[in-house]
C-alpha cells in the first residue's frame, strides 16, 4: 500500500543532532499534527487534505518512529515536544498550533506548556496525560497494560522482534469500536514500520520517560496554560473522562466525546474528527 499523499510534499529536516520527518501541504496558519504509538504521520491521512483547505498542514514522525531517527536518548516528551519545535522553526513558522494524539497528544501539551509564545492554541485526542491526578492510578486499568511492560528494558523489544504484525494488528483491534477502520493492509504499515531499525526501541523509550513526563507536568501544571485546549475523544475511551482531565492543565478547555468512536480517532472517525478540529482552530 502506498503511504504517498496527494498534495502533500515529504520533507526532512534538521532539528539539533536529528533528522525528523515531516510532510506539509496546504495553506494558510500553521498546525502541527503529532502522532501516537505504534503509529506514524500517517494515522492523520483521511483527515489531512480537509485539514490542508484551512490551514497548512505539517505531519510529522515522532523521533524514534517512522522515517525520523532512532537516536540513543532525548524521548521525554519535553525534548519530542522541542524537535516539533525545532521542525516548524525550520519551516519557517515561529506561531502555529497544535494538535496532538495518544503519546503525540503528551507532546502536544508539552510544546503548548514549553513554547507558550509559540502555540496559539492545542487540541489534545484521547489519551491520558502525564501530571493528571490520576495518573498512577491509572496504570491499574487493564487497557494500559502495554504501559509497565513498555517500560520494562530490553525484554519487549526481543519479544516483538519478528512479530511486529502481531503485536500491533492486536493493539488497534483491542483498542477500535469501528473495526473496519483499519483493514488490514493499513496496520501492514504501521508494523513495517516498527520493524525499522531502532523504530521498535525508539517507541518504547517515549513510555521509558514517563517518571521524567510526569515530574515535569507536575511542575508545568503550577502555571495553568490560558490559551484554548480541545480535549476530545472516544466515547468508548478517554473521551468522558478527558475534558476534566484537561481542566487540572488550562482554564478554557471545550471537548467531550466523539461517539462511536474507540482510541483511533482520526481513522475510525474522521469526518467528525476533523470537523471538531476546524470548529475549534477557526476560533
Amino acid at each position: 500500500m502506498n503511504s504517498e499523499l496527494n498534495g502533500f510534499r515529504h520533507k526532512s529536516l534538521r532539528v539539533g543532532d536529528v533528522k525528523i520527518h515531516a510532510v506539509v501541504g496546504g495553506d494558510g496558519p500553521p498546525l502541527v499534527l503529532l502522532h501516537g504509538w505504534p503509529q506514524t504521520w500517517w494515522e492523520w491521512r483521511r483527515i489531512m487534505p480537509v485539514l490542508a483547505e484551512h490551514h497548512t498542514v505539517v505531519a510529522l514522525d515522532l523521533r524514534g518512529a517512522g522515517h525520523s531517527d532512532c537516536p540513543q536518548s532525548g524521548y521525554d516528551k519535553a525534548s519530542l515536544a522541542e524537535d516539533a519545535h525545532g521542525a516548524m522553526a525550520v519551516l519557517g513558522f515561529s506561531r502555529y498550533a497544535v494538535c496532538g494524539h495518544d503519546i503525540g497528544a503528551m507532546v502536544a501539551l508539552a510544546l503548548a506548556f514549553t513554547h507558550r509564545e509559540s502555540v496559539t492554541r492545542v487540541a489534545v485526542l484521547d489519551a491520558p496525560m502525564p501530571g493528571w491526578s490520576q495518573w498512577e492510578a491509572n496504570f491499574a486499568d487493564p487497557m494500559v497494560w502495554h504501559f509497565a511492560f513498555h517500560m520494562k528494558r530490553d525484554l519487549p523489544e526481543r519479544l516483538i522482534y519478528g512479530r511486529e504484525f502481531d503485536y500491533v494488528s492486536t493493539f488497534f483491534a483491542d483498542r477500535t469500536f469501528n473495526h473496519g477502520a483499519l483493514p488490514v493492509e493499513e496496520v501492514e504499515i504501521y508494523a513495517r514500520s516498527m520493524a525499522q531499525p531502532g523504530n521498535t526501541r525508539g517507541g518504547l523509550e517515549w513510555y521509558r520517560a514517563f517518571p521524567v513526563d510526569h515530574a515535569n507536568a507536575l511542575d508545568w501544571k503550577r502555571s495553568p496554560l490560558t490559551i484554548p485546549v480541545l480535549a476530545l475523544g472516544g466515547d468508548h475511551r478517554w473521551g468522558p473522562k478527558i475534558v476534566a482531565m484537561l481542566e487540572e492543565f488550562a482554564g478554557d478547555v471545550s471537548g467531550g466525546s466523539i461517539r462511536d468512536c474507540g482510541h483511533w480517532m482520526a481513522e475510525e472517525r474522521p469526518a467528525e474528527t476533523a470537523d471538531a478540529l476546524l470548529k475549534f482552530f477557526a476560533q
